[in-house]
């Protein structure tokens, strides 16, 4: 190899490491400058979490703003809570003690009259005690847990409603096929059916709650945790949960409730054909009990949940929720009692029995 070859490649060799150590220094000046940020960033977000306290507990308002008739809502809704408990276990027990009443269209009613139990239950003790407490707080595991109960139970209720009305139009519209299509085991997958897709609705909902960030303030204008007061106070963002939950609530009760309506335009066609005046009474009055339970648990439901935006009246929610928790389920044993002629004729069978201990006296 020549001279000239030689110092050719030293120059190659010198200007090769020197661009290899300007290489190295830009890299480690980069790296330097991207820890510098990230460690920036690190500093900013633990001030800010340090400029807030994580929340753990949430204070219930109920209807604080109603101080000197707190006893009084007390004595009102304990008195509510305890004819409605009694009413149903009537029908549950009513149901599952008379062979009269072991048709498709009681044992769903007997469904819907637990369920009506557990969601007044869910909300209802935890009210009376707050209407007697200054201390109205409830943690956030508690109020996740009270919310999943609620509107699973919630959902599965709509689901059976469904259900009943669709019992009404198969015994109506198809009655020699009534006993075929409406057999036991039937029942028993439609019931069970109403239960789990009830529950798994609420799951994701719930999953995306336990996920949210809280870290004040910690007050939540309501009588139970609700959805919508949950979310106004969380840190994180809501909009992707907001738009599930509404989502859910409107294929819940837009399909079951076009479901509803055909049902009962196609069972008002069918009863015009009736040819006895009384036999078209008597179908109209079996469908009245279940259309008014329909009304008054759809109505509410659309008026509280279906309603997008947050700028609704706070105590007029929380009385219409009142009445859907409460009210609903106390009248809906009394609505299916009194118009319904089969029920009425085995409370008079029972009340003989218990009164008159006189076998004679019963059928």
């Amino acid at each position: 190899m020549s001279a000239g070859t030689r110092d050719k490649a030293v120059i190659a060799m010198k200007y090769s490491k020197g661009q290899r150590k300007r290489t190295m220094s830009f890299l480690e000046s980069l790296a330097l400058d991207v820890m510098h940020i990230l460690g920036c960033h690190i500093e900013w977000a633990s001030s800010a979490v340090g400029n807030y306290s994580i929340v753990r507990e949430f204070v219930l308002l109920g209807f604080s703003h109603l101080h000197e008739f707190q006893v009084l809502l007390f004595a009102l809704i304990l008195l509510i809570y305890v004819l409605t408990l009694l009413g149903n276990l009537a029908i549950i027990s009513l149901t599952c003690l008379d062979s009269h009443l072991h048709l498709p269209m009681y044992f769903f009613l007997c469904d819907l009259s637990l369920m009506e139990m557990l969601v007044t239950s869910t909300v209802v003790p935890r009210m009376l005690a707050d209407l007697l407490s200054t201390h109205k707080t409830m943690s956030l595991a508690e109020c996740l847990i009270q919310s999943f109960f609620y509107f699973s139970l919630g959902s599965a209720n709509i689901l059976i409603l469904t259900v009943m009305v669709f019992d009404h139009y198969v015994a109506i519209c198809r009655p020699l096929h009534y006993p075929t299509i409406m057999n036991g085991s039937v029942c028993v997958k439609l019931v069970v059916a109403c239960w789990v897709v009830g529950f798994l609705s609420i799951v994701s909902p719930t999953m995306q709650k336990i996920q949210l960030w809280f870290c004040g303030p910690n007050i939540i204008d309501n009588y139970f945790c609700d959805s919508a007061p949950l979310l106004k106070l969380a840190c994180s963002d809501t909009h992707h949960i907001e738009c599930m939950v509404l989502f859910l609530s409107l294929l819940f009760v837009l399909t079951t409730m076009l479901l509803i309506i055909l049902s009962y335009v196609l069972i008002v066609a069918a009863v015009l054909y009736i040819p006895s005046s009384s036999g078209r009474q008597k179908a109209f009055s079996t469908c009245a009990s279940n259309l008014t339970v329909v009304v008054l648990g759809y109505g509410s439901a659309i008026f509280i949940y279906m309603r997008p935006g947050k700028g609704h009246s706070t105590h007029l929610n929380k009385v219409v929720a009142l009445v859907t928790a409460v009210v609903t389920s106390f009248l809906n044993p009394f609505i299916f009692t009194f118009r319904n002629e089969k029920v009425k004729e085995v409370i008079e069978d029972v009340t003989k029995k218990i009164f008159l201990r006189d076998p004679a006296a019963c059928r």
